[in-house]
């Protein structure tokens, strides 16, 4: 085993680091504040080649790993993490089911544009009714010569009031066995019909823009059936699958960032004439702290790696997502709690840190559902 990154790994790590310090961490408070999302980022980092990190060139990406995707994910998640997440669902679950599902003129189409930054990309997956019961979806789509039409309703979509099309999951009929079809459509957010809110009022990743979608008699040729018609619940499971690792850098990268501003100031903060860092119980959250970073950034890498190699990584993935999350929210916590009553204010970010780091613990399969995952690849 070799935990060396590689040459190309670290460059990643370098430049996103930079990018990120520049142009993400010195607009954080702002956006958490007004709940904005800034999309001047997002051509930046579309220029950078960053959009397209785990695609081949001649798709407009830069044809790197998973694990560097994982560790743009981390750093840009470490400056914002509502920023992170977006760029983690534009990558993992707007560009992704393309590449890995689509059709070469659907690749042309589609996936180009976002790889090079050109567009952003969503995925419309849950429901209001259809949480971690993806199999309960009620949207449909009937196919009516050319085109399917598509009615039903979305929620919690990310970056949808940006993108320029959102995977639709709808049920297209049933099986032998009386349970329903779930295919994926492409669905261009212009189509007529369809209606975009971005209105939700969240706790935390304010940054990320997060919208419900009304689709009433939209109209897609059918060429922007996605993958197999059959085999649109598997193609959305691989999905996430690989979305949960990108969720999980994403932890890694928010707790990394709360650790580090605990460290700092817990070796400023003088109580009893000496710094809190010379007291021991602050030494062992902190120790506590840094090791559960390191282990949930090996999961990390483990899973990534796993996947790069073309071997099983469900179980690997959901672990990594469960225990990142999980983690770091405990080491959010614990950063807020050396704060003190400083730690309870918005000046200090680490209060953000907190409420960002949450969404992962739900976001992408619940807590609960990866050791459902996990127990299942057990074979419990």
């Amino acid at each position: 085993m070799n935990f060396e990154l590689t040459k190309e790994q670290q460059m990643i790590r370098s430049m996103v680091k930079t990018f990120s310090e520049k142009e993400i961490k010195p607009y954080a408070q702002t956006l958490d504040k007004d709940a904005a999302f800034r999309y001047e980022t997002f051509k930046k980092l579309g220029e950078l080649g960053l959009l397209g990190i785990p695609f081949p060139e001649k798709y407009g990406g830069t044809d790197a790993d998973t694990i560097s995707y994982c560790i743009a994910v981390e750093e840009i998640g470490k400056a914002c993490g509502g920023t992170g997440l977006s760029y983690a669902a534009n990558i993992s679950l707007g560009a992704s089911p393309i590449y890995y599902f689509g059709t070469e003129e659907q690749k042309q189409k589609w996936l180009i544009p976002m790889a090079k930054g050109e567009t952003l990309g969503a995925f419309g997956l849950t429901e209001p009714n259809a949480g971690s019961d993806a199999g309960g979806t009620k949207t449909t789509a009937v196919l009516d010569g050319d085109e399917y039409v598509i009615n039903g309703e979305k929620s919690w979509s990310t970056n949808a009031g940006y993108a320029r099309q959102v995977i639709v999951t709808a049920v297209t009929g049933k099986r032998e066995d009386g349970k329903n079809i779930v295919s994926a459509l492409i669905v261009p957010t212009d189509a007529q019909g369809i209606k975009i809110s971005c209105n939700y009022d969240k706790m935390g990743v304010r940054a990320s823009n997060t919208c419900e979608i009304v689709l009433d008699n939209v109209r897609v040729p059918k060429e922007n059936l996605l993958g197999d018609e059959k085999k649109g619940f598997s193609q959305f499971l691989y999905t996430l699958d690989g979305g949960r690792i990108s969720i999980a850098a994403l932890a890694v990268g928010i707790a990394q960032a709360a650790f580090e501003k605990a460290l700092q100031y817990s070796k400023e903060r003088v109580q009893f004439g000496k710094t809190i860092s010379k007291f021991q119980a602050i030494q062992f959250k902190l120790a506590d702290m840094a090791m559960e970073i390191e282990l949930a950034r090996n999961l990390v890498y483990k899973a990534a790696w796993l996947k790069d190699h073309g071997k099983p990584f469900a179980k690997e993935a959901a672990m990594a997502k469960l225990y990142a999350s999980e983690a770091g929210f405990r080491t959010c916590n614990q950063a807020v709690q050396i704060h003190g009553g400083y730690g309870y204010m918005r000046e200090y970010d680490v209060e953000r840190h907190l409420r960002d780091i949450k969404l992962m613990e739900i976001g992408e399969g619940t807590s609960e559902i990866q050791r459902l995952v996990i127990a299942r690849q057990l074979g419990c």
